[in-house]
């Protein structure tokens, strides 16, 4: 029965964990939400992400793209994909691309603008090299609380890993079926 409960447990954690994830893409004040694919790369860009925001340097390319190069490098599985306006990328591992228009080539899909006009996506992603900031859109009734070092409590990140270390560090996690921030 024990085991029952651990692996009812798990799979809710990780069906919490493999929800779609949205992202905030905010340029010149401005913000766009994102939903994120489930794949190696955006788990691991949700987990990065859990510990805050990162603004990026990006710059227009080709007339179709904006793009920039993250702090760390992503996990990827290019593949041959033709874009969209409003789809956002992956390149080589650590660039992060946002389209406003189309291209051909090989990269590992992210997410999607939750708007897919060309004009629009183009208007806010703007000409020249802007500061991007990229962060998690996680709900408002998050709540913030402190982990005691010695909890019995299973805590899980965001991406379902099963976190052993005490005392957490700071960042969004699972506890008890619900997210929390941990301070």
């Amino acid at each position: 029965m024990r085991h029952l409960s651990i692996l009812l447990l798990l799979s809710v954690v990780m069906m919490t964990a493999n929800a779609q994830t949205k992202i905030n893409i905010t340029i010149d004040n401005r913000t766009m939400v994102a939903t994120l694919k489930d794949n190696a790369a955006t788990r691991s860009l949700i987990d990065k992400l859990s510990t805050g925001a990162i603004t990026i340097a990006m710059n227009n390319y080709g007339g179709f793209e904006k793009v920039g190069a993250l702090p760390w490098k992503l996990p990827n599985s290019d593949t041959q994909i033709t874009t969209k306006p409003g789809d956002i990328m992956l390149y080589t591992g650590n660039s992060i691309v946002i389209f406003y228009g189309t291209n051909t080539w090989s990269y590992t899909p992210l997410g999607v603008l939750e708007t897919t006009d060309s004009a629009e996506i183009s208007n806010f992603v703007g000409t020249g090299t802007k500061q991007v900031v990229i962060s998690l859109n996680e709900p408002t009734s998050l709540k913030k609380r402190r982990i005691a070092p010695d909890t019995r409590e299973t805590v899980y990140t965001v991406a379902g890993k099963l976190v052993k270390a005490r005392p957490l560090p700071t960042g969004i996690y699972i506890v008890n079926n619900k997210k929390v921030i941990v301070e």
